[in-house]
């Protein structure tokens, strides 16, 4: 596949539109942009990786890890996995060219209408339909579909039926960014050559076998043969107005690609568009805040971690096979499925804030090593077995000792089910400054109620297998409670005006404490606008969000330029 970027080092000195980050929202404007005729210039901190380029092993894996934390950054600035620990909240997120469509599942959900009936939204968004056509043309281009019928069931998802009948609930094949099909040529509708998924498991350590449809298979290889400048390796700092337009700050990423220089580089643009995720383009913003720009007062806050809880089924009655190939060759091994097959829907007949979902996952190969010691220690100190009886005891121990003396193909951990459970929380999360670091906090945010009814609920998933409940290992309480999401919302939410949020309902930056005036030229289109938990995986929500405020953009724009042309005849 051609490479679609370019080092920072060859950044221009202007252009119309500088879009920050490269996920769902920056993909979409840079795709859009570039394609209405504007000279668009993309900024990714992270690196450039292809299917064929992702980890696959514990050592590439190790490579590819940096995490923040009170103490101290540690790993290269741009490996691919960016996990922040913070006190109350950890949060995991891609840094790649692609952003986190790199390192999710790919799920494709909608979410429940009623989530628009919030008053948190602006008032344009809870008109009902107002982004069904903008849902649309998300799934035009990244092409969602289930696990299908001909490649057969995975174990996993037969499990995962499972446990619906035990929570008696309904179950679906669950709609992914993944290609199942061999296209005409080998290309996509993008022009990028893409292959039939092979049911490796691993689409959370990135596609190696170029199946997944990640915003790098589809908007951005469009950006670019509209003319878009796709660049690597630059890290914003801050953006602020100038006499010239808007002056983006940027850091280059040294040689060895693992730190940023110290020294800050700019480039101007007519409009900025920051897409940098819910941390990053918050950071931005209040670092902004401090080098002058005037923000709303509202900024760093609605934070939600989109009520994500996460757990293992270990050492089930029934084979699992969700363990990913890893370096395995697919060929001869049974399919693990893509990461998610199925979702068990406890929205229907709830209350809005009473509604979960729960959705099979696959644990990456590149972990494999490790899990039979990993989840043996988690087993015996936070799990809960479900079942009891000598002989169910003796079995279970004797898949315990296969998994050890054999690897995790075998024994309990290939009997062990992971399970994401996506709730509600009360978005009331904060991020903010202290010192050069970014800082969440939200205190006592797992002891909220959801969080707690979906430990039982993973509970009762557990002894509808015969396994142990292995719950998330920091949600413990002499931790504090604590969470892991990989869906960080909010910090620059939308609201009807600058007293509740950072920005309207297009993405436009207030530039006042109060009213409804905004920043001309500044734009926030990613996670960080969503001002509340969305009760599904956001990736739908967030890109159809971008692309109604592109579009309104581009129109708005055009209409602005022919009424100058017509002034000047």
């Amino acid at each position: 596949m051609t490479r679609l970027s370019k080092p920072a080092g060859e950044i221009r000195d202007r252009y119309d539109v500088v879009v920050v980050g490269s996920g769902y929202g920056g993909g979409v404007a840079a795709c859009r942009l570039a394609a209405a005729g504007r000279r668009v210039c993309v900024l990714e901190r992270g690196r450039e990786l292809q299917p064929g380029d992702y980890p696959n092993d514990t050592r590439s894996m190790a490579r590819e890890v940096q995490v923040d934390t009170g103490l101290g950054h540690f790993g290269s600035e741009s490996a691919m996995f960016d996990l922040r620990a913070y006190e109350d909240l950890n949060v995991a997120m891609g840094c790649g060219l692609g952003g986190t469509s790199l390192i999710n599942a790919g799920l494709c959900l909608r979410p429940d209408p009623r989530t628009f009936e919030d008053p948190r939204w602006p008032d344009e968004l809870g008109e009902p339909g107002v982004l069904d056509s903008y849902f649309q043309r998300a799934e035009a281009v990244l092409q969602p579909a289930p696990w299908p019928e001909a490649f057969g069931q995975p174990a996993k998802l037969g499990a995962l039926e499972r446990i619906a009948r035990e929570l008696n609930a309904p179950i679906s094949r669950v709609p992914m960014a993944v290609n199942f099909e061999a296209l005409p040529d080998g290309l996509n509708r993008a022009g990028v050559a893409q292959q039939p998924c092979v049911g490796c498991g691993d689409c959370l350590t990135g596609c190696n076998y170029a199946a997944k449809n990640t915003v790098l298979m589809n908007y951005l290889p469009q950006a670019r043969r509209h003319g878009a400048e796709l660049f690597t390796g630059a890290k914003v700092a801050h953006v602020e107005q100038s006499s010239a337009g808007w002056r983006v700050w940027f850091q280059v990423a040294g040689p060895d690609g693992k730190h940023f220089s110290d020294d800050l580089r700019s480039v101007i643009a007519d409009t900025v568009v920051l897409s940098a995720g819910a941390l990053g383009s918050t950071e931005i913003l209040l670092r902004s805040r401090t080098s002058g720009l005037a923000l709303s007062p509202a900024l760093g806050h609605h934070v939600s971690g989109n009520g994500d809880t996460v757990g293992l089924v270990y050492n089930a009655d029934v084979p699992i096979h969700g363990i990913g190939h890893g370096k395995r060759p697919a060929e001869g091994r049974k399919r693990v499925g893509a990461c998610s097959t199925g979702i068990i829907d406890g929205r229907i007949g709830t209350a809005l804030e009473d509604g979960w979902v729960l959705i099979d996952g696959a644990i990456p190969g590149a972990l494999g090593k490790w899990l039979p010691a990993m989840v043996g220690v988690l087993d015996l100190f936070t799990g809960r077995d479900t079942d009891t009886g000598f002989g169910d005891h003796f079995r279970e121990r004797r898949r315990a000792w296969q998994s050890k003396l054999f690897g995790p193909y075998t024994g309990a951990v290939n009997h062990t089910q992971a399970c994401l459970m996506v709730t509600q929380d009360d978005a009331s999360g904060e991020l903010r400054m202290e010192g050069d670091r970014l800082v969440l906090h939200w205190p006592d945010v797992g002891r909220q109620a959801p969080f707690r009814n979906a430990d039982a609920t993973m509970h009762e998933a557990a002894r509808a297998l015969g396994g142990t409940y292995v719950p998330n290992p920091v949600w413990h309480e002499l931790l504090g409670r604590k969470l892991i999401t990989g869906h960080p919302l909010g910090g620059s939410a939308m609201a009807n005006d600058a007293r509740d949020g950072v920005v309207n309902h297009l993405g436009q930056v207030f530039s006042e404490a109060t009213g409804t005036a905004v920043h001309q030229g500044l734009f926030v289109m990613d996670g960080a606008v969503v001002p509340r938990s969305l009760g599904v995986n956001p990736l739908m929500a967030i890109t159809a969000l971008a692309e109604r405020s592109v579009d309104h953009l581009i129109h708005a724009s055009d209409a602005s330029r022919l009424a100058i042309a017509q002034g000047l005849r």
